[in-house]
């Protein structure tokens, strides 16, 4: 109960900053249509040539970018403003601030900054799918809503862990931007199938970087291609990557001598 209010206050923290600024909200809004745009010409070029791409359907593609969209939505307002904040409070030595509170560090690290105008490509994520889902012409069965519910919310946990692994490291490591650029640019595969790439890249973006189970998984119950053992695989790898992740931190910390040393 303690956490959730303390997350509550720093939501509402973040609305209240961002609101100051309501015209980021349109520099945002043309930002998400900007790159919705750039991603269906994209996908008109390759069904004028063809009438499927790896055995996915235009309708299917159009599913996948959706959630995609959903996904950095989530990413760039919830995920990348705290764990950038981290890695300046670590190279500062600033982060003694969140140590010291009376609450769970990586809990609190966590929680600390919300982007409220990142938020439409969310919306405009969810247009994009409700759109894909009318083009299937299939009716979504309450099984598949609730595979894909569970696929995006472990997708979105494997992301968080990644990214606070990827972060953590700079407690040791100095130059860790270019990792975080590197790490950007492999998620931008995500707006395809990892099943069209070829196999070593594939397993790279499942196991290395979870953008498999971020955005193609989620695809897959939406087009009730999902089978019962992929989900429970992506519960597993979610686990995993949450156990080490908590670990690394923890070591991390230890690690750390900051303003109070």
């Amino acid at each position: 109960m303690k956490i959730i209010k303390l997350a509550w206050s720093y939501l509402r923290i973040g609305i209240a900053n961002e609101v100051q600024y309501r015209v980021n909200f349109f520099i945002q809004l043309l930002q998400s249509f900007i790159a919705l745009a750039i991603g269906l010409i994209v996908l008109w070029l390759v069904f004028s040539q063809t009438t499927e791409l790896g055995g996915w359907s235009q309708p299917e593609l159009l599913a996948v970018m959706g959630i995609y969209m959903l996904v950095v939505g989530v990413i760039q307002s919830t995920i990348q403003p705290n764990m950038q904040r981290l890695m300046n409070e670590i190279q500062d030595g600033t982060l003694d601030f969140a140590l010291t509170k009376p609450v769970d560090g990586q809990i609190l690290i966590s929680i600390r900054e919300f982007r409220f105008w990142q938020l439409t490509d969310v919306l405009v994520g969810l247009v994009v799918i409700f759109i894909a889902i009318v083009q299937l012409k299939e009716q979504v069965r309450i099984l598949q809503a609730l595979a894909f519910i569970a696929a995006v919310i472990l997708g979105g946990i494997m992301i968080y862990c990644f990214w606070l692994i990827l972060t953590t490291t700079a407690f040791w490591i100095i130059r860790i931007w270019e990792l975080v650029n590197l790490f950007q640019g492999l998620y931008a595969a995500g707006r395809w199938p990892v099943t069209i790439y070829p196999q070593w890249l594939r397993t790279g973006l499942t196991f290395l970087v979870p953008v498999a189970f971020a955005v193609t998984v989620p695809a897959q119950a939406l087009t009730n291609r999902l089978t019962p053992l992929t989900l429970v695989g992506a519960l597993g790898l979610a686990v995993l990557l949450m156990g080490l992740a908590r670990v690394i931190w923890r070591m991390g910390v230890r690690s750390y001598s900051g303003a109070s040393a």
